[in-house]
């Protein structure tokens, strides 16, 4: 993993407040697995339903397989990616929306899903509906404010989604389950279902790098002070 080969625009925006983001997502990272505090790298995407016009013909002996470049468009759902780097397991939820009730069931979800945990360091992006105020839009206070307080909510900079490790995962799902065409949400997840229990089965972990030393090493120059 080089989180450092990043578009020349990302690196443009490194200031002050991108710095200290950033290393708080480091340091949360390079922490040891605590299963009181376990680390989820949270995210999402949309999905655009595609539907062949014609059926793609099979391969036969010396002829391979024939897929018509036409599709048909049958709406878009949003997936949610829940991934625990330390364990390699992940889940991954298919919704018909994404706004604030989603995010807000999702974490719900997440409280479920941890019962012994103290709090759950909750890594993700600065989206606008990732935020504690989605709770208090959908649960009464007092409720809300008890689940906001079940999470350490940890935020990449902006412009640096790619210090999510959801994103990898993101990646792989793309390469491995994503690159057909799926007409219908049941599809879909039936896919991505497979998908998700194969790699909890080995429990595929990400091997991060990068901790707030190599951090200064490598963006030194664009820390605004330097002795």
């Amino acid at each position: 993993m080089r989180p450092w080969q990043v578009r020349s625009w990302c690196v443009a925006k490194v200031g002050a407040d991108f710095i200290w983001r950033m290393e708080e997502v480091l340091d949360t990272y390079a922490k040891p697995y605590d299963a009181s505090f376990p680390v989820i790298c949270f995210d999402e995407k949309f999905y655009q339903l595609l539907e062949h016009l014609a059926d793609p013909l099979p391969p036969a002996p010396g002829v391979p397989a024939r897929v018509d470049y036409e599709y048909k468009r049958c709406g878009t759902v949003n997936l949610f990616v829940a991934f625990e780097p330390l364990t390699g397991q992940r889940t991954i939820t298919v919704t018909e929306q994404r706004g604030n009730a989603e995010f807000t069931a999702q974490m719900q979800s997440l409280h479920l899903r941890y019962p012994e945990a103290q709090k759950i360091r909750l890594v993700l992006d600065n989206l606008s509906t990732h935020s504690p105020a989605a709770l208090y839009q959908h649960l009464p206070p007092e409720e809300a404010r008890q689940l906001v307080r079940r999470f350490e909510w940890v935020y990449t900079p902006k412009h640096a989604s790619w210090l999510n490790m959801a994103e990898l995962e993101w990646a792989v799902l793309q390469r491995q389950c994503l690159g057909q065409l799926l007409g219908t949400k049941e599809k879909l997840v039936c896919e991505i279902r497979a998908w998700e229990q194969e790699r909890n089965a080995r429990s595929v972990k990400v091997n991060w790098q990068v901790n707030a030393s190599r951090a200064r090493e490598k963006l030194g120059r664009r820390y605004p002070f330097r002795s």
